[in-house]
């Protein structure tokens, strides 16, 4: 691998990030991928945990993840002979960082139901009812920050709404077998 100045690498290793408008479509993406499972870990203990061990388990889950995507780019890197360097590893966790902030919002959902008198399991169907309607607004922002239009947003905002909702039937299958 011919040596590229610090960040044409990362352009160069995924047709994504590149463009004027891939820092945005990175934390898009990052935001809904966090926001999914988020969903996916209030679903699974949402009626299991008391509330801050729920609140917890999602963040502990998402900075293991956000951290795990990098650790995966920089061994991407590395069996391409070149690693990034610092400023460009802070520079790719700043840029995914959404994929922890977008679970900010489901989160004080949870606690402000449960702190309003919502069941546990009541408080978990209110968080992921707001993670459909935030999945639904990052698939359509996601969409038209690539330059989709018509069908193809369309599609592209039923998809990620339809990831939200088979969290909460996730949810209602784990609370009938449970």
């Amino acid at each position: 691998m011919t040596p590229q100045p610090d960040g044409e690498a990362e352009r160069a290793a995924s047709a994504d990030t590149s463009g004027p408008q891939a820092p945005i479509v990175a934390r898009q993406a990052a935001g809904i991928y966090g926001l999914i499972v988020t969903a996916a870990v209030i679903a699974s203990a949402g009626g299991q945990l008391r509330t801050a061990a729920l609140v917890v388990a999602v963040f502990v889950t998402l900075v293991v993840y956000w951290l795990a995507e990098e650790y995966a780019r920089l061994g991407e890197h590395a069996s391409a002979g070149h690693l990034p360097t610092w400023p460009s590893i802070r520079s790719a966790l700043a840029v995914k960082w959404p994929m922890v902030s977008a679970s900010y919002l489901p989160l004080l959902a949870l606690v402000g139901a449960r702190l309003l008198g919502a069941s546990a399991p009541a408080a978990a169907y209110f968080a992921l009812s707001l993670t459909v309607v935030m999945l639904t607004y990052y698939g359509w922002s996601a969409g038209r920050a690539s330059g989709l239009r018509g069908g193809a947003l369309l599609l592209m905002t039923a998809a990620a709404s339809a990831l939200g909702l088979l969290m909460i039937l996730l949810k209602i299958v784990i609370a009938h077998l449970h």
